[in-house]
């Protein structure tokens, strides 16, 4: 056998061995959980549609009318009138790569050792920091907000009935705490014409911690003040449903003074949604040069999109700004 075949077998064992590595890579990213980009649980995420469609259309109604009492003619009948308007959403695609250097793929078929996976895990890791920050704060690049910041959800200052006036939960009562869930709630309520209930309550971490911590009673024997809240919200108090608070790392600094937020929203595909119509996928390996192989991970996301601003609000200062 001559140079040039013994060169020719090499090649193709060690691309062979590549895309036998590039399927295991694969395969653990498919699988790789990742509680720390949690953005599902904030924002129900919507995986319709074609991976590769531009965007998405989807049609706005609202309705104004009211019945009334009539005549026996029904020559006095109130007629009502549906608009509709037109609207759409742009997709874009995410990605991150890694690469596989000659020497490193050869040294594997020669001692039969698998890959670093370190660099795969770390692309898939970029790509879902990547579209967790979409989906909960935006991104500035192509101009979209998320959850935590869109321009058209009302926004007000918790009230100043802490010690000196302060906004601060730490600074406020047990009643002055449950105030401001109630006025986040109720808030959703009056905007909504009724019609809306707020069922999620999203906090500062801070601000979390400290309702879950707080005992009440002398002896702790009451609960937690995030007990307390659970059960003698408004929202509860009115549906018997249980309202769910969670903590979420990004409305620590999401006030317009950097101060923390609470978000009070509707859970709910009918007020917001995240678009991902392509979720992660694995592209398969490729000869990129000489001595080197790479492969990726891309996604397509069309980013958060509130349809109903009124079924949400936002309450700020809650917290102080983190040292």
């Amino acid at each position: 056998m001559n140079y040039q075949t013994t060169q020719m077998v090499d090649e193709q064992a060690a691309f062979g061995f590549v895309t036998a590595q590039g399927r295991n890579m694969e395969a653990a990213i498919y699988s790789r959980r990742y509680p720390t980009f949690n953005y599902a649980e904030h924002v129900p995420v919507v995986t319709e549609g074609a991976p590769w469609a531009i965007g998405t259309q989807f049609r706005l109604k609202d309705h104004s009318g009211q019945a009334k009492i009539i005549s026996g003619k029904a020559a006095d009948m109130p007629f009502g009138k549906s608009t509709h308007s037109l609207a759409s959403h742009d997709f874009v695609m995410v990605g991150a790569g890694w690469e596989y250097s000659d020497e490193e793929i050869n040294q594997g078929v020669l001692y039969g050792i698998n890959v670093d996976s370190d660099d795969a895990m770390g692309a898939a890791d970029d790509v879902e920091r990547l579209l967790y920050g979409m989906a909960i704060t935006g991104n500035s690049e192509v101009n979209w907000t998320g959850l935590t910041n869109d321009a058209n959800v009302q926004k007000f200052d918790a009230d100043t009935t802490g010690t000196s006036s302060s906004t601060f939960w730490s600074a406020k009562t047990v009643d002055n705490i449950l105030a401001d869930f109630n006025a986040g709630l109720e808030a959703v309520r009056t905007n909504s014409n009724e019609v809306e209930w707020a069922d999620s309550v999203r906090l500062p971490p801070a601000a979390f911690r400290l309702i879950a911590t707080k005992r009440l009673g002398t002896d702790g024997s009451m609960g937690t003040l995030l007990d307390y809240v659970r059960q003698n919200n408004i929202y509860t108090a009115e549906t018997g449903l249980p309202l769910d608070i969670r903590p979420l790392r990004d409305l620590a600094t999401a006030s317009p003074d950097g101060g923390g937020r609470m978000v009070v929203y509707r859970r709910d595909e009918q007020v917001l949604k995240f678009h991902l119509p392509m979720p992660r996928r694995v592209l398969p390996v490729y000869r990129a040069g000489l001595m080197h192989y790479q492969q990726g991970v891309i996604a397509r996301t069309g980013g958060t999109e509130i349809r109903l601003p009124g079924a949400m609000a936002y309450v700020d200062e809650i917290a102080d700004v983190p040292a």
